[in-house]
């Protein structure tokens, strides 16, 4: 299988993913975040427990990029602590911008790795970074 059927199964298969885009009802924490130059929007909800992303989900509308986004985000952070979830999000907007390119430290994004040559559109930048800045958000509120 070519890169670029990869890419393209991969964003397909995570924009349409139900389990990760659905409403949290014990959420502790919320952030809408919005792309006013194309109109993506996302609502990130965590929940967070003694440290630790317990449950994580998205709900949103915009290209199948600005979800496919979230939901890889979401698998990347379950389960890890705030701090990780952090450098999660440092690392993948080091990736897009071209500041991080080894691939021991960008394997920690797991299916998310597939954004990063997304820096040669750069029109479809800000909705594959949409998820992870407002993660960066929620995380700065805390």
């Amino acid at each position: 299988m070519e890169l670029k059927q990869i890419y393209t199964e991969l964003i397909r298969e995570h924009s349409n993913n139900k389990f990760n885009k659905r409403p949290l009802e014990d959420k502790t924490h919320t952030e809408l975040g919005h792309n006013p130059s194309c109109g993506d929007e996302i609502t990130l909800n965590l929940k967070i427990e003694d440290g630790i992303v317990k449950d994580a989900s998205y709900e949103g509308v915009g290209c199948a990029i600005s979800q496919a986004s979230p939901s890889m985000m979401v698998d990347a952070i379950k389960g890890k602590s705030v701090e990780d979830a952090r450098e999660l999000a440092e690392t993948f907007i080091g990736m897009i911008k071209g500041e991080i390119e080894d691939e021991e430290e960008l394997e920690k994004l797991e299916d998310a790795i597939v954004f990063e040559n997304i820096k040669v559109l750069p029109a479809r930048v800000k909705c594959a970074v949409l998820a992870w800045h407002t993660l960066d958000e929620i995380i700065k509120k805390k």
